[in-house]
């Protein structure tokens, strides 16, 4: 089935109308957007608009994405960190170098091959067969914790939740430098580099991101700091850390190209997870350990 999404357009007025759609919907790429205008699926106020035109405040946008490619997603039998789990949602711990869902030329070895076989067909179907049950992501060098929805009922309160910044999402991590202040927050606006259109940026007209920052532990050339969501934007943390000239230790794509410890991904972990439970009707808490190389990075840097 063809997915319409709707747009009304409440910023970023006279942004060209590839950009405008690029920067409001991250899961697609521009290149794709592109397509979509060029072959008639994209409509403003129900006419169909070139890539060039502009956009203006109040104008609805409709966006036709094509029925998905049937790609035999199949469960495999990966063993799971699954925090908490009932008739509703898991809660689960994603390990350092899992990606969560599929993609074009990854197709096994993710969270939901996993949570596949390990939830036969109790999973929420809004994202389809490439991410059933995944209400949010994590990226694949990061670690830890995930929401994952069993029914549609449960993923569209969780997404609800999301959209209006009502879950709690701490991250734990060791970046470059020392802050002159224990605690703050970035509010810096991300979308598409400029320069690399695989990579994020702080960048005028952006979506609107916010993080904040609190230090846990300082150490000569580095810093074990806390980091709260207050958006969701994809590589939020990372960027708004170089942002602020704080990259994140091993991170490949923001960070240095080397670093003492030789690592070649970020030092990142979700640790914390909260939010009002859809069914239930009170607010659940979930706190995952620190992965084991963390924890030993942590332990050198208090000894150096």
């Amino acid at each position: 089935m063809k997915e319409i999404i709707s747009l009304i357009v409440e910023d970023k007025e006279g942004t060209r109308l590839d950009k405008y759609l690029s920067l409001e919907l991250e899961d697609y790429t521009r290149s794709f957007l592109q397509k979509q205008i060029e072959g008639g699926q994209v409509t403003v106020n129900g006419h169909v608009q070139n890539t060039k035109y502009k956009v203006k405040l109040g104008e609805t946008i409709l966006v036709t994405i094509p029925e998905p490619v049937e790609v035999g997603i199949c469960e495999e039998n990966i063993p799971l960190d699954i925090v908490y789990e009932d008739e509703d949602l898991l809660i689960v711990n994603k390990p350092q170098d899992m990606v969560v869902h599929p993609a074009p030329g990854n197709y096994t070895g993710t969270l939901v091959n996993a949570l596949m076989y390990h939830a036969k067909d109790q999973l929420s179907g809004i994202n389809g067969e490439i991410r059933p049950g995944i209400v949010h992501r994590i990226d694949k060098d990061t670690s830890g914790l995930l929401m994952v929805a069993k029914n549609d009922k449960t993923h569209l309160a969780l997404s609800e939740a999301l959209k209006v910044h009502a879950i709690t999402r701490k991250y734990h991590a060791v970046v470059h430098g020392t802050f002159k202040e224990e605690e703050g927050i970035v509010e810096a606006p991300l979308g598409r580099s400029t320069q690399d259109r695989k990579k994020m940026a702080v960048v005028a007209g952006g979506r609107p991101a916010k993080t904040h920052y609190r230090v846990l532990e300082t150490y000569k050339e580095f810093s074990y700091v806390e980091l709260t969501l207050f958006t969701g934007r994809t590589h939020q943390i990372r960027v708004h850390m170089k942002h602020i000239g704080h990259p994140l230790l091993g991170d490949p794509v923001y960070g240095p190209l080397k670093n003492k410890f030789g690592l070649t991904k970020q030092t990142l972990h979700a640790k914390v997870l909260g939010f009002v439970h859809p069914t239930q009707g009170y607010y659940r808490e979930f706190n995952s350990e620190l992965p084991k190389y963390f924890e030993q990075i942590i332990d050198k840097l208090r000894k150096s």
